[in-house]
């Protein structure tokens, strides 16, 4: 298998300036990989810094050290630890997905809208973005009659359905999954693994953390239990 994501000796810390500036080390030197049409799922206790290394892999935290490896089809291999924001920009455009635990939106933009921005991102036409958005709005039972309304007014599960579908819409080649099925009831479940098998099939590689093994345990190729650093 192509290796297409090797991060080394990840560490990240935070300073906590509300509490005299102490500083707390959550990810300390992880190190691991994952090649293309594989699905890791990292599992642990909450709050122990499983998020923070997705995270830092997509760089919404600038790592402390240590190197993230990716192998890009525009710019090659790249330590994205060390790529300039537009690279970084560009990858997260055509490359790499995010689906974090909660969907954040403008207000008043349409949930097809919502769907559709990593399309329109990509310079596809709006009919043709807007035509491939209708197709998983149904695939993941958002009903037609609110696909024109904001998001915003969308229940909690409803709202994942959609921050889900914006993650695997671009079809990128590295997908970061955080809490994935958290909130959806047992059919939306299954369709979202369904979703996940599909993308792997397409070559995705995938990093999830979540605490619902029965569910995603069965389709990650491999499991890591994260121990918080000491």
């Amino acid at each position: 298998m192509n290796t297409l994501l090797e991060v080394c000796n990840l560490t990240k810390s935070f300073t906590l300036h509300l509490i005299d500036g102490r500083t707390i080390t959550p990810v300390r030197d992880v190190s691991f990989s994952v090649s293309a049409g594989e699905h890791l799922l990292i599992h642990g206790r909450s709050g122990m810094g499983k998020t923070s290394i997705l995270k830092c892999i997509y760089r919404t935290y600038l790592p402390t050290s240590g190197s993230i490896w990716f192998v890009s089809r525009q710019f090659g291999r790249i330590d994205l630890n060390q790529a300039d924001e537009n690279v970084i920009l560009q990858l997260r455009e055509r490359e790499i997905g995010f689906c974090s635990q909660f969907l954040r939106v403008l207000p008043r933009v349409s949930a097809l809208d919502v769907l559709c921005e990593p399309l329109y991102r990509q310079q596809m036409d709006r009919a043709t973005a807007q035509a491939i958005g209708k197709e998983w709005l149904e695939r993941l039972g958002i009903a037609p009659e609110l696909w024109q309304a904001s998001p915003i007014t969308f229940s909690g599960g409803e709202q994942q359905r959609i921050n889900i579908a914006r993650a695997f819409i671009a079809r990128p080649r590295l997908l970061l999954l955080d809490e994935p099925t958290a909130s959806l009831d047992e059919a939306t479940k299954q369709v979202v693994i369904a979703m996940i098998r599909a993308a792997q099939a397409e070559g995705t590689a995938i990093i999830s953390v979540s605490h619902d093994l029965s569910g995603l345990g069965p389709c990650a190729d491999r499991q890591w239990t994260f121990q918080p650093a000491r």
